[in-house]
């Protein structure tokens, strides 16, 4: 028997329902309670809203299925957004005098939390994500921290590889999985420790939730996670809980055409000669397409360019009228931004990061290019 024999759309559409009963919803509205009915002795799962929520385990065993099909000891916790589950698996895995491995080139708010480690007395060591430059930096450290494809620079690592030597040195490693969705990449497959993400960009990709969720594989690492959950309090909403659970049902059919259509655009910015440094995992002559090939499914729905100035890209992104000018990525409406505007990133100022939606492929392309003749000097 196939090991993964039900298919995506089914999983999805399917994940963390609760077993059917007569005259109640399929999937049973958001649970609103800051306590709960508690007499005598404290048992059973609910007790205080902090803690746990009826609406959180759905969601968080629809995660798991995604993240883990059929492994019974995989945990899955949610939070309130992708930092505060990030903010959780460093800050409870990590101690004085330990030291821990992060991307140089990963999501922008990364120094932040480099700078709060070190004032915590953990040493931070950085190294790009391309051609597994971690490894080179990783002797002695407590936990690796890993994000491929990066963001926004779309570098990819061989994860399996990292992951067998950080274990051999009792190296813990953790993976952003944000980019790539548990549809297109599994990292606990893949040897990690963790898998972690925002839930507020495709993995719901409606850009109307904040969420986000660190899925385990040893249950004494994650109830330090959990732990650091009920301590911090960056515990979801229900009915944000709701909604990307709602939102998950949809994910292959947004993820497929999502990704097909970025290919399709990465195929064709190719032709313009004003825009360098293309990145697309899916293309084959991407860099990272080699390595990406072997351990995802799908290649995501972000591809990122540079246009020659700060000026130039700027007209263009006002010159467009299906992509909206906002940050984050993943959602059914194609987004674009000029990057260096934050700050953070090590990226040219003309660097574009755009997210492909749903619309129709032909629609996008055509207003794309369309842009890109108009912001021509």
């Amino acid at each position: 028997m196939s090991e993964d024999p039900v298919g995506d759309g089914t999983r999805a559409v399917r994940a963390g329902l609760p077993e059917p009963v007569k005259h109640e919803p399929t999937l049973p509205g958001p649970v609103f309670a800051a306590h709960f009915h508690l007499p005598g002795e404290v048992t059973g799962p609910y007790s205080y809203g902090r803690d746990d929520n009826p609406t959180w385990t759905l969601l968080e065993n629809a995660i798991g299925e995604l993240e883990a099909p059929g492994r019974a000891d995989v945990e899955t916790l949610v939070f309130a957004s992708g930092m505060a589950a990030i903010s959780a698996v460093l800050f409870s895995q990590l101690r004085a005098g330990d030291a821990v491995v992060l991307p140089s080139d990963g999501y922008q708010a990364l120094p932040l939390v480099r700078a709060q480690l070190e004032a915590y007395g953990v040493e931070v060591r950085t190294a790009p994500t391309g051609r597994d430059a971690q490894l080179e930096v990783l002797e002695g450290a407590r936990l690796l921290w890993i994000e491929s494809p990066s963001n926004p620079g779309l570098d990819v690592c061989d994860i399996r590889r990292l992951a067998v030597a950080a274990h051999a040195q009792g190296t813990l490693v953790a993976v952003d999985n944000t980019l790539a969705t548990p549809l297109g990449q599994r990292p606990l497959a893949l040897g990690a420790d963790f898998s972690v993400a925002s839930g507020t960009k495709q993995l719901t990709g409606h850009g109307d939730v904040l969420l986000g969720y660190v899925a385990g594989r040893d249950a004494e690492v994650m109830a330090a996670v959990r732990r650091w959950r009920k301590i911090v309090g960056a515990i979801p909403g229900p009915m944000e809980s709701w909604l990307a659970h709602r939102s998950i049902a949809t994910l292959q059919l947004r993820a497929d055409r999502q990704n097909a259509t970025a290919l399709t655009v990465a195929e064709a910015l190719r032709q313009r000669p004003e825009v360098s440094g293309l990145r697309y995992p899916g293309l084959p002559d991407d860099s990272a397409h080699k390595v990406a090939s072997r351990q995802m499914r799908r290649y995501g729905c972000v591809v990122s360019f540079t246009l020659p100035t700060r000026a130039r890209a700027e007209r263009f992104l006002a010159a467009l009228r299906l992509v909206e000018d906002a940050t984050s990525f993943g959602g059914v409406r194609s987004t674009a931004e000029r990057r260096a505007r934050w700050g953070g990133d090590a990226v040219p100022e003309g660097f574009i990061r755009m997210s492909i939606g749903a619309e129709d492929p032909g629609d996008l392309v055509a207003d794309i290019l369309r842009a890109l003749d108009e912001s021509a000097d």
